[in-house]
């Protein structure tokens, strides 16, 4: 029996040929295993704080000025430490937990890493 590459999207163990491409049976990606190699991964998103530093899921991050948040009576505070962020596409190019306002989406250029 011959052994297969894990898929590259999901990681599983359970791909199978299809012609000239591979099949993974649990996310449905088919790939061509001759190209995986020379895909460039390193093109994924790259997000940049306030100071040119470049942000990673899992960082942490001090907001560097009062935010003001639509419903709440209070803005964020400049100086407030927000954990574990994860990056995201669009114009919120941040998701958080701010203890005392919960989930929401900050800009980067609103944030240095700490």
């Amino acid at each position: 029996m011959a052994e297969f590459p894990p898929c590259p999207k999901c990681n599983s163990e359970y791909t199978y040929p299809s012609d000239a491409l591979l099949v993974c049976p649990e996310c449905f990606y088919e790939w061509n295993p001759e190209e995986v190699e020379t895909e460039d991964t390193s093109s994924g998103l790259k997000v940049l704080d306030s100071n040119g530093n470049e942000l990673k899921d899992g960082d942490t991050v001090v907001v560097i000025k009062d935010l003001p948040v639509k419903g709440a009576p209070k803005p964020v505070k400049a100086g407030t430490k927000v954990k574990n962020i994860r990056l995201t596409d669009g114009d919120h190019n941040i998701d958080c937990k701010i203890d005392g306002f919960g989930s929401m989406g900050l800009k980067s250029e609103f944030v240095r890493k700490a």
